[in-house]
């Protein structure tokens, strides 16, 4: 049993990019479908996918790498953790390298990034940090 599903998914991906994988595999959850699709939207990631098999649910993450097979993501970093959680109100979200990265937060209204969390001026639980 993991104490931390999303610290395990984020060391998932960032091996994956260190090892130049064009896909990796992560065990599926809702909250994992909604960080994938943030990454999606903003350009992180290719695509993703949920692949079941059996009773076993897995979701395919599809990685993005440059003309020059850089990847697109350069750093992904867990902040809040169980046992320190990080909490924040719309008006004291960090900026992630002055602006080029993203912060991916839970709030009461849904899984969202960092600025769209100031746009509707909600604050919640930062969940992590990518650039």
């Amino acid at each position: 049993m993991l104490s931390d599903p999303i610290a395990d998914m984020l060391t998932r991906i960032r091996n994956a990019i260190k090892a130049r994988h064009p896909k990796v595999d992560v065990p599926a959850s809702r909250l994992k479908l909604e960080i994938a699709r943030i990454l999606k939207e903003e350009g992180y990631i290719l695509n993703y996918k949920v692949a079941e098999e059996g009773a076993k649910k897995t979701i395919k993450i599809y990685l993005k790498y440059h003309a020059n097979a850089r990847p697109v993501i350069t750093e992904l970093t867990r902040v809040s953790k169980p046992g320190c959680r990080v909490y924040v109100s719309h008006d004291e979200i960090p900026r992630v390298v002055g602006g080029l990265g993203i912060n991916i937060l839970t709030t009461p209204r849904g899984v969202m990034t960092g600025r769209d969390a100031q746009r509707q001026r909600v604050g919640g639980e930062i969940l992590c940090q990518i650039s």
